[in-house]
């Protein structure tokens, strides 16, 4: 059976620069930062207390207010993106098409907040408090399956939960069903919502939140930078559709950008630090390569993983250097984390949206306040900002704890 050819033909983002894919690229290519001083809850006595929220998100535009009081934030995110995702594509769901439109979503940490907020009630006012709608506003998989309701698709629906590559990894399997010829369309991507008390004093707990620039947040996130600290966290949701070739020429859709190419690794070896070699996220490279059928000197542009952690930028940037050699040199890299700050779950669907932007419009984002480059990390990370390079492929890379490791390869479009 040959592979069908999947193209991506719609695309939505929610994000700290914007409430929604115009907003947030303008801002992306404008070099701006989405990091500021935490709003969502009193920070007193935190070491941290900046973050990446999304500003003035209402999901009462897009879903009726009874319904959205019912759902975790991140679940909000999830239908507001859906639904844009939807009038972004064009597609329209059928009786005839809709078991052949899926829904796959990364999801990192779930109903945080949701948890907070219900656990709270128990200890002061006791368990006939807790509401019944406590377990279906925190469980990962009701993000996508109310996208699914609101949008009406009834292929598969599978919430994916790997840490930072959660979404990265949903592509992928999304990905999958469409080259199998088992779908024709599928919405995919990821969302996340923690910026809240025990989400940012849990990872500040770890040494991995960024608290030395609380006085100038925009500074914070500075990925391969020798004086970065740590990441910042962020909230939003990015989301494609994506569709079989025939599927998008027998409608008339736009298309962004083809998919081709998914692959996943894992490290064994640690729970949290990634191998110092790359050797892990390495191979997640290489396996999309091969997947796709594309040699490592065609690569033009990669879109990083780029936390701003000591750690990982060492070890992306060897992982870079072991799949492409003396070609990295030549290979434009940036880091959107450096404006977004760290979506967790949600990295790689915005981080693929941008992606796709790329790809369509040409224009490689930079990496913002990239001041001093770490010996470590001497790649070409775009320290300058935005550039027309008009390149015919990027690999969009990203990795959690665990170890888990995965990468997706776009394709700039040719009929």
């Amino acid at each position: 059976m040959s592979r069908k050819r999947v193209v991506v033909t719609g695309i939505s983002a929610i994000t700290p620069l914007g409430l929604d894919v115009k907003t947030t690229w303008e801002g992306i290519l404008a070099g701006k930062s989405g990091i500021k001083k935490i709003t969502s809850f009193d920070t007193t006595g935190f070491d941290t207390d900046i973050a990446g929220e999304i500003p003035d998100f209402n999901p009462d535009t897009y879903i009726p207010s009874k319904q959205s009081k019912r759902m975790d934030r991140f679940v909000q995110l999830s239908v507001c993106a859906a639904i844009q995702l939807m009038e972004n594509s064009g597609y329209k769901v059928t009786e005839e098409n809709a078991e052949k439109l899926g829904v796959i979503l990364g999801v990192g940490l779930g109903g945080l907040a949701t948890i907070e907020q219900f656990h709270t009630k128990l200890i002061e006012s006791g368990p006939s408090r807790v509401s019944p709608f406590f377990i279906p506003m925190l469980i990962s998989n009701m993000a996508p399956g109310q996208m699914a309701i609101a949008v009406g698709a009834k292929g598969p629906n599978i919430v994916l939960t790997s840490a930072c590559a959660s979404a990265t990894h949903a592509i992928g399997s999304a990905y999958t069903e469409i080259v199998m010829g088992r779908c024709d369309a599928m919405i995919t991507g990821g969302a996340e919502s923690t910026i809240t008390p025990m989400g940012i004093s849990g990872f500040t707990s770890m040494k991995a939140l960024c608290t030395k620039y609380n006085d100038t947040p925009e500074k914070a996130s500075r990925p391969f930078d020798a004086e970065r600290g740590g990441f910042v966290m962020g909230e939003g949701a990015g989301l494609l559709l994506l569709e079989s070739l025939d599927s998008a020429l027998a409608r008339g859709a736009h298309i962004y950008a083809e998919v081709v190419g998914c692959g996943a690794s894992d490290d064994a070896n640690h729970m949290v630090a990634p191998l110092e070699s790359g050797e892990g996220m390495a191979m997640a490279m290489k396996r999309a390569l091969n997947d796709a059928g594309v040699a490592p000197e065609e690569i033009d542009s990669i879109n990083a993983h780029g936390t701003s952690t000591h750690a990982n930028d060492e070890a992306e940037t060897k992982a870079i250097k072991t799949v492409f050699g003396d070609h990295a040199k030549n290979i434009a890299i940036c880091s959107n984390k450096s404006q977004l700050g760290h979506l967790l779950g949600a990295a790689g669907g915005v981080e693929s949206v941008i992606s796709v932007l790329t790809l369509e419009s040409g224009i490689v984002p930079g990496t913002i306040n990239l001041e001093n480059p770490d010996p470590m990390c001497d790649l070409n990370y775009m320290p300058n900002g935005p550039k027309k390079l008009d390149p015919k492929y990027v690999l969009c890379s990203n990795f959690g704890f665990g170890g888990t490791n995965a990468s997706m390869l776009y394709k700039r479009y040719e009929a």
